[in-house]
């Protein structure tokens, strides 16, 4: 099947499948076009993308195909059908209702906490059927998260996925890359965690974690420069602080995880509610955005009914696999949802969120031998990208009349009643008699105030560094600041003064507590701190970092 795929020529670039009624042209470029299609027996609108041409990498296309077929999640774009003939090969893809998060944040600008936490929590559903699956997306970026005119968010785009443990090309978009992504250590769930965060930074405070304008100083500020966590509001520091840790150890292993921090810091710092709030204030904001929603603001019209994709060699007929799957009418406008597509330009899209190839024609960015990096592959303010060009076109149109519907269900959020003052009584006045005795003196009882709930820490995030003669530890501790609390670090090390303790306050009411404690080397070969708080920590309990005097004086 590759060789007559390969070998065919010249590849008819405007090749269609027949079971579907194509319309416009989303993107073209040299590998290939990304068109909105309607399904004939249905009428349910889809995305087809087609690839073709000289620079069309099938086994990528493939191997994109493959990944998405074994994922089922709503939170991850469904793959409907994957096609491969002489003429090139087609991906049939689920369309979503709503913008990217790359347009909402270039409108918008920062989206507020619950929004970001909102957003951050529905495309990480989204990664934790991934990694389940044995996959990491490693291109988790704004231009690949999908926010529906409800409110809940979507992950797109498994272009450049491998499975866990496998070892690819460098790529990915230098903005959001882990430091173990420009090493090209082996692909992991915490290197998603990494980019996930990266994008919730975003989100919070509008701006990218690190401002490098080139890939050079990208490289050395993920990989080396101090956290940024003290832009972010107090309250979500420890996340940031946790999800951009500089090594994949120090961060949560997997999505799953981070979701657990995610939902008990929001949950103390926001309220029980904080979710709904968060979704109604993102739809509030795709509602301000008219233009950027697919069809014109036309709904798309289609039945409710469902086909079945084949699985296996079609008779006469090109090559299929896909997933059996519902493929309903959307009724409503939608936004394409497409993978990494080589050379694709949408037509009026200006600085889409993407990346750009740097050592091959991928839409990825690739880092390897070949030219220097343009301002786009870096995250460049320059007017040419903010992020770089998108290889998941966007469509612009205007709403539909559910996105209307939607901004006016919700594009006001009311603030929870205030409660009403209590009326304590009017104390009754006693005028005394001159010829009446003193009344009894009375002992007044006691009043005993029962106790406050008790503290929850919810957990604790630390960093080591060292100089040639000191270790430090510095981080935060994160708690519903119901009570007071107690840090405690303890030093260890082969020489006879240590252990050490060193404590730091958890005071009540303060919910993110920040610490920094150093020890000298000495005559100590290697110092090691061991964190733990009291009450236990639900993650970060007993953590520890060791350093030693090699590490931190090499030897010149």
């Amino acid at each position: 099947m590759d060789d007559a795929i390969t070998k065919a020529g010249p590849q008819d670039q405007r090749w269609e499948l027949p079971d579907y009624e194509h319309g416009r042209e989303l993107g073209a470029g040299a590998a290939g076009r990304v068109v909105l299609a309607r399904h004939r027996a249905t009428g349910t609108p889809v995305a087809v993308k087609y690839l073709s041409g000289a620079a069309a990498d099938h086994e990528g296309f493939r191997a994109e195909a493959e990944l998405l077929a074994g994922l089922d999640s709503p939170y991850v774009a469904r793959l409907y059908e994957y096609v491969e003939s002489p003429y090139g090969a087609a991906i049939v893809m689920e369309l979503v209702d709503g913008i990217s998060l790359r347009d909402l944040l270039r409108a918008e600008g920062a989206t507020g906490p619950e929004a970001a936490l909102t957003v951050l929590k529905g495309s990480l559903l989204g990664l934790v059927a991934a990694h389940r699956a044995g996959v990491v997306h490693r291109d988790y970026k704004p231009g690949n998260v999908l926010v529906a005119t409800d409110g809940a968010s979507k992950l797109v785009d498994f272009g450049i996925a491998l499975r866990v443990g496998d070892t690819g090309t460098i790529a990915g978009t230098p903005a959001y890359m882990a430091p173990e992504q420009w090493a090209g250590r082996p692909a992991a769930p915490a290197t998603d965690v990494y980019a996930a965060t990266a994008t919730f930074f975003e989100c919070l405070t509008g701006a990218k974690p690190y401002a490098g304008t080139t890939l050079m100083e990208l490289a050395v500020q993920h990989t080396e420069a101090e956290i940024p966590a003290e832009q972010a509001p107090e309250a979500l520091r420890p996340l940031i602080l946790a999800g951009l840790a500089k090594t994949p150890e120090q961060r949560p292993n997997g999505a799953a995880l981070l979701i657990e921090q995610l939902e008990a810091v929001a949950g103390a710092a926001y309220g029980p509610d904080w979710e709904a709030r968060g979704r109604h204030r993102l739809a509030a904001l795709v509602a301000l955005l008219p233009g950027l929603l697919p069809y014109g603001g036309a709904p798309s019209v289609g039945s409710t009914s469902f086909a079945t994709t084949t699985i296996g060699q079609v008779a006469a007929g090109p090559a299929r696999f896909g997933t059996r799957a519902k493929l309903l009418s959307a009724g409503v406008g939608v936004v394409l949802v497409a993978g990494a597509l080589a050379g694709v330009a949408v037509a009026g899209a200006t600085g889409s969120g993407g990346s750009t190839a740097v050592a091959a024609p991928k839409a990825t960015t690739t880092l390897g031998a070949g030219g220097g990096p343009s301002p786009a592959d870096t995250g460049s303010p320059t007017p040419a990208a903010s992020e770089s060009p998108s290889p998941s076109p966007s469509v612009s149109a205007s709403a539909s009349a559910s996105a209307e519907a939607s901004a006016a269900a919700s594009a006001t959020v009311a603030a929870p009643p205030k409660p009403s003052p209590s009326t304590k009584a009017p104390t009754p006045t006693t005028t005394a008699s001159a010829s009446a005795p003193p009344p009894p003196a009375v002992t007044p009882t006691p009043t005993v105030t029962p106790p406050g709930p008790p503290l929850r820490v919810v957990y604790i995030a630390g960093s080591a560094s060292c100089s040639p003669s000191y270790m430090t530890v510095s981080g935060t501790v994160s708690t519903d600041g119901a009570a007071d609390g107690t840090l405690t670090l303890t030093w260890t090390s082969s020489v006879s003064r240590f252990p050490v303790t060193h404590t730091v306050a958890l005071p009540k009411g303060q919910v993110s507590v920040k610490f920094s404690d150093s020890m000298p080397f000495g005559a100590a070969r290697s110092l090691t701190v061991r964190l733990a708080s009291t009450p236990a920590a639900g993650r970060g309990q007993g953590s520890t970092f060791t350093l030693d005097t090699i590490t931190c004086n090499p030897p010149r």
